[in-house]
């Protein structure tokens, strides 16, 4: 086979050109791509893939591609703090990114400030992402413990006052629970019944019985997507009525067809305005980039985190680095993400503080 030599300053703008294609930013991302939340986490990385996708199209940030490498957890908090350690020490992630779920992303934290690793948009509401101050966590949505005070606070509004919480037994149940707690303190109400659900394997004929005997009018039910259509679908065949409210963690299309015929009055807390408000500048631009594809609250989520995402590397400059990303989003301030400004500072990295609810009502989250 002939070889071919290229004089001096072909050869020079081929390597540059090479150089070129192959320069990426690498963001690693470690989430439940499979298992109990798999349906909103594979909605919330749509959301995230139509601002990336758009950006690299576009010649990516500062010239370079955004390349974003993805782990499946399984939504097991300890295949998360390995995917973690394989993303930072081996991918050499200068970001992490979307991680999904509280035990998950705390089992994380060790990683990212023994490196100086931020992480951006943790799927999770979770308080102790927000107080004290994680020095590497830069949150975009609002927390579990606003979503669950709003949510008592409404049910008493609407004049019911016998509201059950059940709750999992992990970090994010017990964190939520304090949100439903200072709703029901702000309502003058003790909750009906308090019942505790094992994150892996709820037991329902155990579960239910206390909520029937107790006999709620509603039920605040913290839990995974898959927990909370089978609880809901085991209350139903119990014969209760009761109203079922549930945070936005399961705000997602494959939440809506899990429950099926379960599905009609079921309220789901949210955190980002209407995936229909056509009336805010950043539905409307996720809209447009969707093609036609409907939206759902969780690809919003995915969509704003990326956003400060891709605000954070372009801010960071030109071969971004750990260092400089993370300093990029300590200055990060009032970044209109269309409609809703996020702001960071070295003593501050809450996001946006923002929560409302919906109604599921003909296979759509109404508002």
């Amino acid at each position: 086979m002939p070889l071919f030599r290229l004089g001096g300053s072909a050869a020079l703008l081929f390597a540059l050109s090479m150089s070129s294609a192959s320069a990426q930013i690498v963001i690693g991302q470690t989430a439940g791509i499979t298992g109990p939340v798999a349906s909103s986490v594979n909605e919330t990385i749509a959301g995230s893939r139509l601002v990336i996708d758009a950006v690299n199209a576009q010649g990516g940030v500062n010239g370079e591609q955004i390349e974003v490498v993805r782990l499946d957890d399984g939504f097991d908090p300890k295949r998360a703090a390995e995917n973690g350690r394989v993303l930072i020490e081996e991918k050499k992630a200068v970001a992490l990114f979307l991680t999904r779920g509280t035990p998950h992303t705390q089992s994380i934290i060790p990683l990212l400030d023994k490196h100086g690793v931020p992480l951006i948009g943790p799927s999770t509401g979770a308080m102790v992402l927000h107080k004290p101050l994680q020095r590497h966590v830069f949150n975009v949505r609002s927390t579990y413990q606003r979503e669950a005070e709003k949510a008592v606070q409404h049910l008493s509004t609407v004049g019911m006052n016998r509201i059950g919480v059940v709750y999992v037994t992990d970090s994010f149940g017990a964190d939520a629970l304090e949100g439903a707690k200072t709703g029901f303190a702000k309502a003058k109400l003790d909750p009906a019944a308090l019942v505790q659900a094992d994150r892996d394997k709820p037991d329902y004929k155990t579960i239910v019985p206390q909520l029937v005997q107790a006999q709620v009018q509603a039920v605040l039910w913290i839990g995974s997507g898959t927990a909370v259509v089978e609880g809901v679908k085991a209350l139903r065949a119990a014969g209760s009525a009761a109203q079922v409210v549930t945070l936005s963690n399961n705000a997602s299309s494959g939440f809506i067809k899990s429950l099926g015929d379960n599905s009609r009055g079921v309220i789901v807390t949210q955190v980002f305005p209407s995936e229909r408000s056509i009336g805010t500048p950043m539905v409307r631009e996720a809209m447009a980039l969707a093609k036609g594809k409907e939206l759902s609250p969780a690809m919003l989520e995915g969509f704003a985190s990326a956003k400060v995402l891709v605000e954070a590397l372009r801010r960071a400059g030109p071969a971004p680095t750990r260092a400089k990303v993370l300093a990029a989003l300590d200055g990060l301030k009032n970044f209109d993400l269309g409609g809703l400004e996020v702001s960071y500072s070295p003593q501050d990295h809450t996001g946006i503080d923002y929560a409302d609810l919906s109604i599921i009502s003909e296979g759509r989250f109404r508002r």
